[in-house]
């Protein structure tokens, strides 16, 4: 059989295992081992390809940062110089050469002060002025210093002229007495009330006696209209008025007594007087500048007018006048404005008009003014608006030193109400002492 036919018969017999074909033939099979079990070949890793080096970070410029400062604390304000005293000199007193030394109160407390002279109605020659702590009797309770104007000792002015000084180192506290002396020649702003008693006056140059100046005892504002007080600023009120305000009681006053002053040591800060006797609005309004406005660090101004004109003009021309004061004022200060006290006599005109408008007008100035001190309302009887309580009054015009009392106790109430703090460092007097 030749290998070709070896070689079919072969392909056959797998053919009829696989396809169960090629012919009915049965054909044994011979066993065939099963295929061996492989060992899993090991996958080969793909090798990864080299990381590359990030490239270098470029350079970047940086602004440098500049630290911020810390926030400050708010700083306190600077120390100014606000009035401590003042007084409105309206008249005019002429002398040869002496040297007066006021007693003066002062209601600010600080370390240097500066102060005011007026001339009246001529000319005027300060030659020398010294300043300390008032001590009894006219004496000095401290050195005297010097004070000067523009760096010299004295200066000499004409008519009408208000002299400021250079500041002057002198602590002083609240309420605390000055001696203010100082040799004149010449005409001098005055008061027209006795408001300074513990002053003297005497011929000669005394400036530096630091024992009692001897002399005559003089009681009036003269020649130093005001004295400021260098400290924190605070509140600073000036009152304007007529002889209520100034203090007259009787023939032997005392600014210490009057209501502005009395109101001062009850508050805490202070209240200046520029109240004249007599003047009615017509002066107030024509004086206003020479003062009160000159005045430097006012915040508050109090106007307790409208008595003496209460017979003269109409209840229209009192509010007109009323009105065009505070106008002036309101850029100035804030203004506050007072009743008119009982008044059981009128001196000038007919008292039942008199009572009549000073009725109107108090119910006009109620209904008018944000910011009122109702004076009327603590000094009358309950059963008659035109009479005043017991005891508050000396002449059926002018209140006595407990009617004054009376409404400073009102005014530093409605004040106190309203916000008015002591001035830093200031300890106020308990309720009921002096």
């Amino acid at each position: 059989m030749g290998w070709r036919v070896r070689t079919r018969i072969l392909v056959c017999a797998w053919a009829v295992l696989i396809m169960a074909g090629c012919g009915s033939t049965t054909v044994e099979e011979e066993p065939v081992p099963p295929p061996e079990t492989e060992a899993p070949v090991p996958e080969t890793p793909t090798p990864e390809a080299p990381e590359e080096e990030p490239p270098p970070p470029e350079e970047v410029e940086v602004e440098p940062i500049e630290p911020q400062p810390v926030p400050e604390q708010p700083r306190p304000p600077p120390p100014m110089f606000q009035p401590g005293f003042h007084q409105a000199l309206r008249w005019s007193y002429s002398t040869g050469g002496v040297t007066f030394r006021l007693r003066v109160p002062v209601g600010r407390a600080g370390d240097r002060v500066r102060l005011a002279f007026r001339s009246g109605d001529g000319n005027l020659v300060l030659r020398k002025a010294t300043i300390a702590l008032a001590g009894p009797e006219g004496s000095l309770a401290s050195a005297p210093v010097t004070v000067t104007f523009s760096s010299t000792p004295g200066f000499s002015v004409t008519a009408r002229t208000r002299v400021v000084s250079d500041p002057v180192a002198l602590p002083v506290g609240f309420r605390d007495e000055l001696a203010v002396s100082f040799e004149v020649q010449g005409a001098l702003a005055v008061s027209a009330i006795h408001a300074l008693p513990g002053s003297f006056v005497r011929s000669g140059s005394h400036t530096g006696v630091t024992g009692p100046l001897g002399g005559t005892p003089w009681d009036r504002a003269v020649g130093l209209a005001t004295v400021e007080v260098e400290g924190p600023p605070a509140r600073a009120f000036v009152a304007l008025g007529d002889s209520i305000t100034e203090g007259y009681i009787d023939e032997l006053d005392d600014t210490r007594l009057a209501w502005p002053s009395v109101a001062e040591t009850k508050l805490g800060v202070p209240i200046v007087n520029a109240g004249v006797s007599g003047q009615g609005f017509y002066d107030a309004l024509l004086n206003l500048d020479a003062e009160v406005l000159v005045l430097e660090g006012i915040t508050d101004c109090v106007v307790l007018l409208g008595t003496n004109d209460l017979a003269g003009l109409t209840v229209d021309k009192l509010q007109a006048r009323m009105s065009s004061l505070t106008e002036r004022l309101r850029p100035f200060c804030r203004v506050w404005v007072g009743t008119l006290l009982p008044k059981e006599k009128s001196n000038h005109g007919a008292y039942e008009t008199v009572k009549t408008q000073r009725l109107e007008m108090n119910a006009w100035i109620r209904d008018t003014f944000p910011d009122v001190i109702d004076f009327e309302s603590v000094t009358r009887r309950p059963d008659n608006v035109h009479l005043f309580l017991d005891g508050l009054v000396v002449d059926g015009i002018h209140p006595s030193a407990e009617g004054h009392r009376v409404m400073a106790t009102e005014a530093a109430r409605v004040l106190r109400e309203a916000g008015v703090q002591p001035e830093p460092g200031v300890v106020l007097p308990a309720e009921g002492e002096p």
